[in-house]
């Protein structure tokens, strides 16, 4: 093998793919980042075989071949190189890497000893083609209520589906739930995708994605965005039915800026540490406010309000990092948050009437 490439080009697809390659394995091979031609592109890929990273890049083929390398030596290499033209050239086993001033030989590992890197069926797959803007915001407003425990593993991924027509996602910890509709569908669909897949899938994109295609198989999803492609297991098991915690209707309702809520929610917050993050939402609908409160025993107590439209009286114990989190990742400037008595779950959601987002989160016992 032998090609010329930008440095740049190489620098950013080589650390896409360095952040999937995994040393911590069994197989010593899947450290190394594969470099392959493909027609008149050089192809990056790693795999964790977990999840299977591959990017195109363009490229002066001068011969048609494959390599693996070490990939932390590579990436870290080329990042330092300068913004100049890089030549690769691979002599048994060797790459041969040339820049200006730099002449480096990596000891490498044959490519026919490289995993097989992950195929779906594009006829039988169901996709989808999706705005990355939009996307973006779907994964970052549900990701964040996925669980991190281990014990359950269905509950750490995002649960894409259809439902009435549309795809939704959404996932739990078990102590907040988030729902969020994205595109109309005729296909059935229903997968768990692993959180570390679409934080991958954050990091790739760019301002230079308008679309993101999606192709799901039974066992399998992958991401396309232009010429990179991630491509993961999705995780086995039933979503739970969380829409029957997803109250129709509140006894109580405030609508109110979500700006104010957040500064008075971040303020309770500072003094709720000692407690657990422990705030106490009251609203009175007589004056027209959303109060908190919260309570540091060595060190003080806090009481804020917010102007709010409510509609009944009412009080609810919550942790002040989870509405704190939401109210982050709701887009619109006022906020409906609705609850019915101290122990049933509370909703946030966006305060227009096509609302395609809404974040749950369970009280605390006061």
């Amino acid at each position: 093998m032998e090609l010329t490439v930008t440095q740049e080009n190489l620098a950013r697809a080589l650390a896409g793919s360095s952040r999937v390659a995994s040393t911590k394995t069994q197989l010593p091979i899947l450290g190394n980042i594969l470099l392959r031609t493909d027609g008149h592109r050089l192809m990056i890929a790693a795999t964790n075989l977990e999840i299977a990273t591959s990017q195109l890049i363009g490229a002066k083929i001068v011969n048609e071949g494959a390599i693996t390398v070490p990939a932390r030596l590579i990436t870290e290499f080329v990042g330092s190189l300068p913004k100049s033209t890089v030549t690769l050239k691979v002599e048994n086993n060797h790459l041969h890497i040339t820049a200006d001033g730099y002449k480096s030989i990596i000891n490498g590992t044959a490519a026919d000893d490289f995993p097989e890197l992950p195929t779906i069926s594009e006829k039988e797959a169901v996709s989808y083609s999706i705005n990355a803007v939009n996307l973006k915001q779907a994964i970052t407003q549900t990701i964040l209520t996925a669980s991190s425990d281990a014990t359950r593993p269905i509950l750490t991924g995002v649960y894409w589906h259809s439902h009435d027509g549309h795809l939704y996602l959404a996932s739990t910890d078990g102590y907040r739930l988030s729902e969020k509709r994205l595109v109309e569908t005729k296909s059935d669909v229903a997968a768990i995708i692993p959180t570390s897949t679409l934080q991958e899938v954050m990091r790739t994109m760019n301002d230079d994605i308008e679309e993101i295609e999606v192709l799901f198989d039974e066992s399998q999803v992958r991401f396309r965005l232009n010429d990179a492609e991630i491509t993961s297991r999705l995780i086995d098991g039933n979503f739970p039915d969380y829409r029957q915690l997803i109250p129709a209707t509140s006894e109580s309702n405030a609508t109110l800026a979500r700006s104010d809520f957040s500064r008075v929610t971040k303020v309770a917050g500072l003094f709720a540490r000692e407690s657990g993050g422990s705030i106490t939402i009251t609203t009175d609908s007589e004056k027209g406010v959303v109060s908190l409160h919260s309570v540091a025993s060595e060190l003080g107590e806090n009481t804020s309000e917010a102007q709010a439209v409510v509609t009944a009286d009412g009080q609810v114990t919550l942790n002040s990092r989870y509405l704190t989190e939401a109210l982050g990742v709701i887009d619109s400037e006022t906020v409906i948050f609705r609850f019915s008595g101290k122990l049933a779950p509370c909703v946030l959601a966006s305060d227009s009437a096509d609302s395609d987002y809404q974040h749950i989160i369970m009280p605390l016992k006061s």
